[in-house]
């Protein structure tokens, strides 16, 4: 299964190198594009899920990388809930 990371910026600048065990993430980001902080979470959240899911069908447990990824993405963003029209940019993805 290809896995793929992916890079990101939060809000204050900081940027982070995000994992999946699955290409399925570039069907919910767009390199470049920035996302509202809760969209962003969304879509991490339904692409990490879909990823940890293919490893299951394939190795027949989830992917404890890829829920961690998000349990991660999740945590992180409340740094930045209390902030007006909090984005994330999606840098690139890193194959």
């Amino acid at each position: 299964m290809p896995e793929i990371r992916f890079q990101i910026q939060w809000p204050d600048g900081s940027q982070e190198i995000c994992y999946s065990p699955s290409l399925v993430v570039k069907k919910y980001f767009t390199p470049q594009c920035k996302y509202d902080l809760d969209d962003f979470v969304n879509r991490s959240r339904t692409a990490l899920q879909l990823a940890s899911d293919r490893v299951k069908a394939k190795y027949g447990r989830p992917c404890g990388l890829a829920l961690g990824q998000l349990e991660e993405i999740e945590l992180k963003s409340t740094e930045y809930k209390n902030l007006v029209q909090p984005k994330v940019q999606v840098i690139q993805f890193i194959e």
